[in-house]
């Protein structure tokens, strides 16, 4: 496909899904001067972004039909499927030559087939799963993993670039879901080391504080060390990431890893775990809580 859309300072962006996250991702694009236009399905969790200047949207397909770019940060696979392929979506309603980014972290399969129905309309597609949590998202830090075609990439990369500091190109549709799954997958064994070694400090009489002092700039160190270990501590357990959203994630690498005949038992561990949690009533609260199965 010949691109017959440059991304300047023209370009109308959309944004679909302003939770925790989408709400700084969409705020970012706003003050580097894009206009954005916002679907949500709760107008008021949205305010301060049309303070900001955003406008909103009634509808995916009125959105749709009005922006050159848009981008959907939502929940589950189930919602990308209903935003991009369904009869009022996005491929039904975008304008040729329009892009679409998912954000959301669903299923490398979807990626790929959104791609198929786009281009079969001469749209263009990237899955570009995100990682950082509600940190990176606040601060434009976050890290991008994208699939599609290098191209569409290139084009798109000014607008990533307002989101996030670690963008890369991972390859074809569907590549940015399959390393976000390696990237979750090395978190979910990860959080059970984290809450184990703070539950450890305490309990041998040691300030958790001072111990994470020595042991997040060693070999130990991680990002859930550094940033969740510290919410752990101070028993502040409000969601930088849902728990619901992260056995949603687990359950996707589970599949994924079955497909490919590959045994996965730290991750299948942390799945028991975190499905134990949120059985409990956690699973609004965030991946830090993991630190009460041992209280």
């Amino acid at each position: 496909m010949v691109h017959t859309n440059t991304v300047n300072e023209k370009t109308v962006i959309g944004f679909i899904g302003t939770g925790v996250m989408g709400k700084s991702m969409a705020g970012h694009i706003l003050s580097n001067g894009y206009q954005v236009l916002v679907y949500t399905r709760t107008k008021e969790k949205a305010a301060d972004l049309f303070e900001q200047g955003a406008v909103w949207k009634h509808s995916v397909a009125e959105l749709a039909k009005e922006a050159n770019v848009v981008i959907t940060m939502v929940g589950e696979p189930s919602d990308v499927e209903d935003i991009y392929l369904g009869e009022n979506g996005l491929v039904a309603n975008a304008k040729e030559g329009t892009y679409l980014i998912d954000m959301t972290t669903s299923t490398p399969s979807l990626a790929i087939k959104i791609d198929e129905a786009a281009k079969q309309k001469g749209i263009y597609t990237l899955d570009a799963p995100v990682s950082g949590g509600d940190v990176g998202a606040r601060e434009a830090k976050l890290a991008i993993m994208v699939g599609g075609d290098e191209a569409v990439f290139e084009a798109c990369k000014p607008i990533l670039e307002t989101m996030g500091e670690n963008i890369v190109y991972q390859g074809p549709a569907g590549s940015g879901q399959h390393t976000k799954m390696c990237n979750q997958i090395a978190i979910a064994s990860n959080m059970i080391g984290v809450a184990e070694a703070m539950v450890y400090a305490k309990k041998s009489g040691l300030n958790p504080e001072t111990v994470l002092k020595s042991i997040t700039t060693g070999a130990a160190g991680s990002w859930s060390l550094s940033n969740l270990a510290p919410r752990m501590i101070a028993g502040n357990f409000e969601p930088g990431f849902f728990i619901k959203h992260f056995i949603k994630d687990m359950g996707i690498a589970l599949e994924e890893a079955k497909a490919m005949d590959m045994k996965a038992p730290g991750l299948q561990l942390a799945m028991e775990l975190y499905r134990e949690l949120a059985e409990q009533g956690e699973e609004n609260s965030g991946t830090q809580a993991i630190y009460k199965l041992w209280k």
